[in-house]
């Protein structure tokens, strides 16, 4: 793409609306506006100053009155002079308004471009570009809260003191090698040792946040399974706090799988209700029971829902082997508002889904079981991006490899190999030594207009 081209996007989601918004970037900006757009009286473009115009077709009629906000270079969000044109939201207006920028001379941008130029002109890092795709795809107020704190930043904070101590690192061994000849140890293998500790200390615990920063940004799965009638779908509306699922007294009510997204945590849950598992001949019963096990394999978390009302069945502790052995796994004692049958399961947590007693510690349970260490508890302290956990995995190989080096007591010179690959990893994470086809498959990922 020419980045030296004014562009033009429909900003806002395609379809119908109250208002529409299309921007107008690049050091043509005003000029296309001038001819697309006419006003009252002569314009002075002032940043940061809106002015009410009609939009004109192709024959210089007007179609619609809108409002032009110009903000001026580089306090845009392209670092760019920009235009934004709001004309009301129906699609042939904006429509108009885009072929009518694209026949003053602006360019139709790809996706993404918005936010590239705005990190190519210095206005963000790639972290914080990343984030803003991150915060128009959140589900959860929770993940836009995540998204936001990262688009101002924080991942790159959280880099940034792990970054300086490599740098002073190198550095030191830059020094050693320049006095080499004066015979001066400047950096003996027990100094190397002490400063490489908490670098590689640093880049580990950012790496380990992925497995719950993927939680925050993709969600889970989550399955409830148990024999019929011992509250599963009861359980399903409690924690999705809808009545979505039927619930009756009859056995094997539920055939096929429900499913359903509620947000525990913030984090995006999706739930399925699957069909009670117990040996059955009816065929639709028995679908429904292969389906149950296949959700059950497939998910990231299994709910075994016991009742605790009744003494543990064979069917029971079948099920809690299958899950023991599948993976994550969570045993829930349902219907804890009547009296405790002898025999029944004494390690399962539990809950009552008719008087929705007990949902709430099942739900801070949930969240402990995929979020070891409670992770959820800072909200900046972890990253979301599956590149950012690779490249730091790849930085902690070469650190590793240095401090065997160091060990070994092999020269600075080659020591500093595995420093620098080191860097050029972390580098890599914003932006600084980034390859121009990982930033067309990290932007291509964007919306137009964005």
């Amino acid at each position: 793409m020419a980045l030296s081209d004014t562009i033009v996007a429909l900003s806002t989601p395609p379809g119908r609306g109250g208002l529409g918004v299309v921007r107008i970037s690049g050091t043509q900006a005003r000029a296309v506006a001038d001819r697309i757009l006419r006003f009252p009286r002569p314009v002075c473009w002032q940043p940061w100053r809106a002015h009410i115009g009609h939009l004109l077709d192709r024959d210089g009629r007007a179609v619609d009155q809108v409002v032009a906000t110009f903000f001026a270079r580089p306090h845009s969000y392209t670092a760019e002079d920009v235009i934004e044109v709001s004309c009301h939201g129906a699609p042939v207006i904006l429509r108009c308004a885009v072929e009518q920028a694209l026949a003053a001379g602006a360019r139709l941008a790809e996706p993404g471009e918005f936010t590239l130029r705005a990190y190519l002109n210095g206005r963000i890092d790639l972290p914080q570009a990343e984030a803003v795709r991150d915060l128009i795809e959140a589900t959860t107020l929770y993940q836009a809260r995540v998204a936001a704190q990262q688009a101002e930043g924080s991942v790159s904070r959280r880099l940034s003191p792990v970054k300086e101590q490599l740098l002073e690192l190198i550095a030191l061994l830059e020094a050693g090698i320049d006095f080499a000849e004066d015979d001066i140890s400047v950096a003996p293998p027990a100094e190397i040792l002490r400063r490489l500790a908490p670098i590689a200390e640093g880049v580990r615990a950012l790496a380990d946040s992925f497995q719950y920063g993927n939680l925050v940004r993709s969600g889970l799965t989550l399955a409830i399974v148990g024999r019929p009638n011992v509250g599963k779908s009861s359980l399903f509306n409690a924690l999705l706090e809808q009545d979505r699922a039927i619930v009756t007294e009859i056995p094997g009510t539920t055939r096929d799988l429900v499913s359903e997204t509620a947000a525990i945590g913030g984090i995006p849950v999706k739930l399925y209700d699957t069909a009670g598992i117990r040996h059955s001949a009816e065929l639709v019963e028995s679908l429904g029971i292969e389906r149950s096990y296949q959700a059950m394999a497939e998910a990231d978390l299994t709910l075994v829902v016991v009742d605790l009302s009744q003494p543990a069945a064979p069917e029971d502790e079948a099920l809690i082997d299958r899950a023991r052995r599948q993976g994550r796994w969570l045993l829930v004692g349902n219907k804890a508002d009547l009296p405790r049958a002898r025999g029944a399961a004494p390690d399962a947590m539990a809950v009552s889904a008719r008087l929705r007693t007990g949902i709430s510690e099942l739900r801070d349970r949930i969240l402990q079981t995929v979020a070891h260490g409670g992770a959820f508890e800072h909200e900046t302290g972890f990253i979301t991006s599956l590149r950012h956990e690779h490249l730091l995995r790849e930085s902690l190989q070469y650190l590793e490899k240095a401090r065997v080096a160091a060990e070994s007591a092999i020269p600075h010179e080659m020591l500093l190999l595995d420093l620098y690959a080191g860097l050029h990893a972390i580098d890599a994470i914003t932006g600084a030594t980034t390859a121009d086809d990982i930033l067309n498959r990290i932007f291509s990922t964007f919306c137009i207009g964005k």
